[in-house]
């Protein structure tokens, strides 16, 4: 359970170049390969907003998949969301600062989709949490925009950082927030193994 390699005799592949969800990886399997994912991603608009995220990661996973037929494949998407608006990365400073101000004193959800390939199958689910913010003044969210961590990151923040001193509470798994849902992933892997 503590190290899935034993339990797949297969190349495991992270469709992903987040270093955050590499090292996240790494509880699961002491071995797998990163080939992330470069063709665009589609949104489909006929989807529930919630549901964006394991659709992309399905494409993340599919991409990969096609050439890596024999592997067993993870694909992950996480989504920032505030009322029905997919908050992605910032593109500047300004950016920044208004999404910030936008989350300070609300409850968003951040959504993360987990879409699994192996042996000709794929399997997808999705993970919520809902992330509380203190209520906090413009002079805050520039001392943190100052620390330059917002950039790369959905809803302009990484509560693995100081991002951390944003959050009021958390309700649900953490390391979801973080950019992949490590326990949950881990039991589908359990089952997945089990049934084939």
């Amino acid at each position: 359970m503590f190290n899935m390699n034993e339990n797949f005799d297969c190349e495991i592949i992270l469709a992903s170049q987040s270093p955050r969800r590499k090292e996240l990886l790494s509880l699961i399997f002491d071995k797998f390969s990163i080939v992330p994912a470069k063709r665009e991603e589609i949104i489909d608009k006929s989807l529930t907003t919630q549901l964006v995220p394991q659709s992309l990661a399905y494409q993340k996973c599919r991409e990969i998949a096609l050439d890596n037929p024999d592997a067993l494949v993870i694909g992950c998407d996480t989504a920032v969301i505030l009322g029905d608006e997919i908050i992605g990365k910032p593109k500047d400073s300004d950016d920044a600062f208004a999404i910030l101000r936008s989350l300070s004193g609300n409850t968003h959800q951040v959504i993360s989709g987990t879409a699994i390939y192996y042996k000709g199958e794929y399997t997808s689910f999705c993970n919520v949490t809902d992330v509380t913010f203190r209520e906090f003044s413009d002079d805050f969210i520039r001392e943190y925009i100052n620390t330059g961590e917002p950039f790369d990151k959905a809803g302009a923040y990484g509560i693995q950082g100081k991002g951390s001193l944003l959050v009021e509470k958390i309700n649900g798994d953490y390391f979801n927030v973080v950019g992949l849902p490590v326990s949950e992933l881990a039991h589908r892997l359990q089952c997945l193994y089990q049934s084939k």
